[in-house]
């Protein structure tokens, strides 16, 4: 079973079970896989963290309740909230108005699982990637950071959005005059999401000498050792560059990962690196490192 098949599977699993207590760790299991590697390819392949995707489909079946008559406290005791605000507050959040107000106005059938497509098209030019595998100590980085959240797939507008304003705002020419440099290879690093509130903190930044003072308007962080699976993305123009590299993404956690044997490297970081040759408008390239080990038999 390749990944979206199973990724589809877990979809209706969790419709089936959406009244039962689900978490990660559960569906980890039901998947076959460990509950790091799992929650990292069901972002990937949903564009939802694992729990912010159950309780949007919770959400989904409580508003078809609604039109049942039940209590609206009943309802959300059902679907696994604690409280009556708390349910309508997260209800607010995701269609815009009360339970209240929605029962008066509105009402949806019962929610069948959203289908993944079959097939993914990469715009990697049907080149099958074979990574590199590096060892790396820690990296020391200075350099800028936002905290932002994959939900709704809102991660995929704020870190190019930051992007534009690192590049355009005058932050990377400040940064690349600064004298406690030790690279100018720019690193875009993800860091682990907190489970309660689905944010993660995404860091542009430079490597730094260690030991070196660190004015206090620079983000510092470090990025743990680990074995890295690299992957380049294909040689791009600008116009194309993040569109190559968002589908060398995709390939990674729905074609390479499912066949190579290696999971996703539990606390630790993947990262993109942007050295000279990520420089010309021409043949473009950006390195992605996965930090993994191997699969458990």
């Amino acid at each position: 079973m390749d990944t979206m098949e199973t990724l589809q599977h877990i979809l209706e699993f969790i419709d089936e079970h959406i009244t039962d207590n689900i978490n990660p760790d559960i569906l980890a299991a039901h998947a076959g896989y460990s509950t790091w590697h799992f929650c990292r390819v069901f972002q990937w392949g949903t564009g939802y963290s694992v729990m912010a995707y159950v309780r949007n489909r919770r959400l989904a079946f409580a508003a078809h309740e609604l039109s049942s008559g039940k209590r609206i406290l009943d309802i959300s005791m059902e679907y696994g909230f604690e409280t009556h605000s708390g349910f309508s507050k997260a209800f607010r959040r995701y269609f815009g108005c009360s339970p209240g107000t929605y029962r008066l106005h509105a009402h949806c059938d019962r929610p069948f699982p959203p289908s993944l497509p079959g097939t993914y098209k990469y715009l990697i030019g049907g080149i099958i990637m074979e990574p590199r595998f590096v060892t790396l100590p820690s990296i020391k980085l200075a350099g800028f950071a936002i905290k932002t959240t994959s939900t709704a797939g809102e991660n995929s507008k704020t870190i190019p959005a930051f992007w534009n304003d690192y590049m355009s705002g005058g932050m990377m020419e400040k940064l690349h005059a600064e004298n406690f440099i030790k690279k100018h290879d720019e690193y875009g690093v993800c860091f682990q999401e907190d489970p309660t509130t689905g944010e993660f903190e995404y860091v542009i930044g430079v490597e730094r000498i260690d030991g070196t003072e660190i004015p206090g308007e620079y983000h510092v962080c470090e990025v743990p050792p680990a074995t890295y699976a690299v992957f380049s993305s294909p040689p791009s123009d600008a116009p194309n560059f993040v569109a190559a590299i968002q589908g060398t993404w995709n390939y990674i956690f729905n074609e390479w990962f499912p066949k190579s044997g290696y999971e996703y490297a539990p606390d630790c970081n993947d990262f993109e690196l942007y050295d000279d040759r990520s420089m010309p408008d021409e043949g473009k390239i950006c390195d992605i490192y996965i930090p993994v080990v191997k699969m458990q038999k």
